[in-house]
């Protein structure tokens, strides 16, 4: 009897654990909720001067160096790029109905009402499908980002259909509801 039991333990242990590691399955969807999160990033940019990088002095006194524009600069790539999987913490995966699953953004953990422990795998498993996405895609994305090739309203394509190809060019955002970023409802 014993024995059983804990086959049966097991075999639900392995169910949830193969469960949760396909809700990273629908690559698109979980590609469009980090571009989301990227362009929330982009949308809450403050303008930002030069970076002025005229340190050295030659022998007349005069600064020597380089200013560059901020939009084309290392920096603003690692302020906006920084992070983004750890944000990505805040989603989870909602069950629409029986055939659609969306990622959502959480904005208090303690009025969810799904299964808690549940939706904090979901947030686990959507951070390091980010990490993976960027290890994939950074150079390239960094590179659009300093030429001003990444904007509002464009991350979505760029990072999931161009350079990742988690979304084929007909999908688009496999739209839910019907507007361009199904995962904006927060719980």
């Amino acid at each position: 009897m014993a024995n059983s039991t804990a086959w049966a333990w097991l075999l639900l242990t392995l169910f949830a654990a193969f469960s949760l590691a396909s809700c990273v399955d629908d690559k698109c969807a979980a590609c469009n909720a980090v571009a989301e999160e990227l362009e929330i990033g982009l949308s809450n940019e403050k303008p930002r001067n030069h970076l002025d990088m005229r340190h050295r002095l030659d022998s007349k006194g005069e600064r020597k160096g380089k200013v560059i524009d901020y939009r084309v600069s290392e920096l603003r790539v690692v302020e906006l790029l920084d992070g983004l999987c750890e944000k990505m913490q805040d989603y989870t995966l909602q069950k629409i109905d029986s055939n659609r699953q969306e990622w959502v953004k959480v904005d208090d953990w303690d009025n969810l009402t799904t299964n808690k422990q549940e939706a904090r795998a979901y947030s686990k498993a959507i951070s390091s499908y980010c990490g993976r996405l960027l290890e994939e895609t950074e150079d390239d994305l960094a590179g659009l980002i300093k030429k001003g090739s990444v904007e509002v309203g464009d991350v979505s394509k760029v990072l999931c259909q161009d350079l990742s190809k988690h979304c084929s060019q007909s999908s688009g955002f496999q739209q839910v509801d019907g507007n361009d970023h199904g995962s904006d409802r927060e719980l």
